[in-house]
């Protein structure tokens, strides 16, 4: 039985990363192992390379051949690695850090485009009254959605006849004005059906 030390390909298409395996030569490439030794993440950035040197060796000793792409990676990992290989285990815990604080740092400018967003400057709502000023309790955006409504409710007086499309405006504006809940069913009546 000729032993070799190869390359077991592993991931989704397009996307290979490869274990260090010792297997059987006849066996076919993807096929039964007799251990895994580490692994090749080519795709990475930087590749990284995770192998169990003291068991590499411990099989070259005991006859097993390595493929030309394996006994290339050992020599990378005795020589160190380089800018294009990485060696050993991730820092997943670094890792970790860099990803929250990055998701921090993003939800952090999100709050503040929200809040640039919300703040309105103060406007005359047209009627006389004063606009809604920063030490109100009535936010800039509740100001305007009754000055909406009011102006579509002087609308509708200077018209008396209502059509369906100001209709529709106005329960969109009551809409708003309530915050965006709906009428109870049956608010309606029986005498608007005219």
């Amino acid at each position: 039985m000729s032993v070799r030390i190869r390359l077991r390909r592993m991931g989704r298409k397009k996307q290979p990363h490869y274990r260090v395996v010792v297997a059987d030569g006849r066996a076919p490439r993807d096929g039964r192992i007799v251990e895994n030794l580490g692994y090749y993440r080519p795709k990475s950035t930087p590749a990284r390379l995770v192998l169990d040197l003291a068991r590499v060796d411990y099989w070259i000793q005991r006859g097993a051949e390595p493929s030309d792409t394996v006994q290339s990676l050992v020599r990378r990992a005795r020589q160190g690695g380089g800018s294009s290989l990485a060696l050993g285990e991730p820092d997943l815990e670094a890792q970790r850090k860099r990803e929250s604080d990055a998701l921090a740092a993003r939800r952090g400018a999100e709050r503040k485009a929200r809040e640039v967003e919300t703040q309105v400057e103060p406007r005359d709502t047209g009627h006389g009254e004063p606009a809604a000023s920063s030490t109100s309790d009535a936010s800039a955006g509740e100001v305007i959605a009754e000055g909406e409504a009011r102006v579509f409710e002087e609308a509708e007086a200077d018209a008396p006849e209502a059509n369906a499309e100001r209709s529709v405006v106005r329960q969109a504006a009551a809409k708003s004005q309530r915050g965006g809940k709906t009428k109870p069913s049956g608010a309606e009546g029986a005498g608007d059906g005219e």
